[in-house]
């Protein structure tokens, strides 16, 4: 599960990412102060990284609870086969869903989770009505609520520590 671009990376790349992953918008000069780093060396490793994919884009952190998704549903799918056909079926159907925010293959006993945000009960009722069961090839739904949210992180921190 090693990635090669990362073994390219050294202490500083991994400090650049720590300051960018709080505060994508911070540019070279600014970061440069928090790291002791010229702004052209800065801007040269960021298009470095950016180039290389590491870097896969800057995204606006959109608090949904604001918006009135104070929900989270978290969907366990299971299919009625994992035939290569059926997994490529149901991930083309999937992915096409306008209320999921993450799907992703997973091991054991169920073969997909969905994440899915909602502003009610009845939101979700409709969203599973007219976007889950009309997945092709599932054999069963199981809907878990998130009751509280305890933490939340786009990065884990410790990718930031140079390995």
């Amino acid at each position: 599960m090693g990635n090669s671009l990362a073994t390219s990376l050294d202490s500083v790349d991994f400090r650049i990412l720590k300051e960018l992953s709080e505060d994508g918008r911070a540019s070279d000069v600014a970061v440069g102060e928090r790291i002791n780093l010229s702004s052209s060396s800065v801007a040269r490793r960021r298009k470095m990284m950016e180039d290389s994919g590491i870097i896969g884009g800057y995204n606006v952190s959109v608090n949904l609870n604001a918006l009135g998704f104070s929900g989270v549903v978290l969907v366990a799918i299971e299919l009625n086969s994992q035939a290569e056909n059926v997994l490529n079926e149901f991930e083309q159907a999937v992915v096409k869903c306008p209320s999921m925010s993450y799907c992703g293959f997973v091991s054991g006993d169920t073969d997909f989770i969905i994440m899915i945000h909602v502003t009610s009960f009845n939101d979700y009722d409709t969203i599973y009505r007219q976007e889950l069961s009309i997945l092709p090839h599932v054999s069963k739904i199981r809907s878990s609520f998130v009751l509280r949210e305890v933490a939340r992180r786009a990065n884990p921190p410790t990718i930031f520590d140079k390995r």
